[in-house]
């Protein structure tokens, strides 16, 4: 038995995600005619109570087009200095849309509406980038899976909106905070202008993201998907699996947080553990003592067939998901309780 950790990306389907996957009806998404995609799109459109959306293969590019529709080469975005839109898109937001970032050193992957207003502060000149993007990231992964505070979100709104920049949500995972933070959809539908969704994580569809906006919006990342390589013909049979996902597996996220919690505890209570961040949702990120390697800890328990990474810096990152089942679950923390 391999008690896989890395990610929550994972995950394969489950026998019923399949057997909807096998029994989609499919057409040339290219053209607008797979009625499965179009199902999907119109399903999170309404979910969030925006007017359309727009399945891409993955939240990167979800992410990017977004970037892009919302900015001109030279301009500027403000993001967290962990943000995922910075740090693990290779530079996309450079390559792709020609924009800096201005990082924002924020608390777990989350800044405040104070901080934002700080570096948007003062006169434009023909010296600086133009002002034209926040991107905010919930639940942050570098920061162990942690929720924005809502109240936080609609002071950083009114910040970007009294200075016209344009609010996107990296929301991969978004559902984790809202089972977590007991909130909807909509709520966040009303707070940003575009917010891409990745189904493929927690929610445990085998690929895809939606980005969700004005019809607007979704015009323009139309075409910005065909440029970056994005447009598919018959990928019904993935948007089968991505409705699938969201009609069953989005409250049993908390069982994924339930488990994350236990670790935590586990690991608090050991002699090798350091520390242990905060835990909200399915991310767990804790650091070993000085006289342990990282590198040889994840060693040691892979030989235990316990596989999980490290994110730099000392961070051991677990990460529980759709597929790590009760058996795995006791097996984990009696090998955690056993390491020395």
């Amino acid at each position: 038995m391999i008690i896989n950790l890395i990610s929550d990306t994972v995950t394969k389907p489950t026998p019923e995600m399949l057997q909807v996957m096998m029994e989609a009806k499919v057409g040339d998404d290219v053209f607008n005619a797979d009625p499965t995609v179009n199902e999907l799109q119109d399903k999170v459109a309404k979910l969030f109570g925006m007017e359309a959306a727009l399945f891409f293969p993955s939240g990167t590019m979800a992410n990017q087009t977004a970037i892009k529709l919302h900015t001109q080469p030279g301009d500027k975005l403000f993001c967290d200095k962990w943000a995922h839109v910075y740090n693990y898109e290779g530079g996309g937001a450079a390559f792709n849309a020609g924009v800096t970032c201005k990082l924002i050193d924020g608390n777990r992957g989350m800044f405040t509406a104070k901080q934002l207003q700080e570096v948007v502060a003062g006169r434009a000149d023909i010296h600086v980038p133009y002002s034209r993007l926040v991107c905010i990231e919930n639940t942050t992964n570098k920061g162990g899976g942690a929720c924005w505070d809502f109240e936080e979100l609609k002071k950083v709104q009114k910040v970007a909106k009294e200075n016209e920049l344009a609010f996107h949500l990296d929301g991969a995972r978004l559902f984790n905070a809202l089972v977590a933070k007991n909130e909807t959809p909509k709520q966040y539908g009303e707070l940003f202008d575009t917010i891409s969704v990745c189904l493929s994580k927690g929610l445990g569809a085998p690929i895809g993201s939606i980005l969700v906006g004005s019809k607007e919006h979704i015009a323009k990342a139309f075409r910005i998907r065909k440029l970056l390589g994005g447009a598919m013909r018959q990928v019904g049979y993935l948007a089968a699996a991505a409705i699938y996902a969201l009609d069953n597996h989005v409250e049993r996220l908390a069982e994924d947080h339930k488990k994350a919690k236990e670790i935590g505890e586990v690991l608090v209570e050991q002699s090798y553990v350091k520390k242990v961040e905060p835990i909200e949702t399915n991310i767990v990120i804790f650091y070993v003592n000085d006289n342990i390697d990282p590198m040889d800890f994840i060693a040691k328990m892979e030989s235990k067939n316990i596989l999980m990474i490290s994110m730099g810096e000392g961070k051991l990152r677990i990460v529980t998901h759709l597929d790590y089942t009760d058996e795995m679950h006791s097996k984990l923390l009696q090998e955690l309780k056993n390491y020395n």
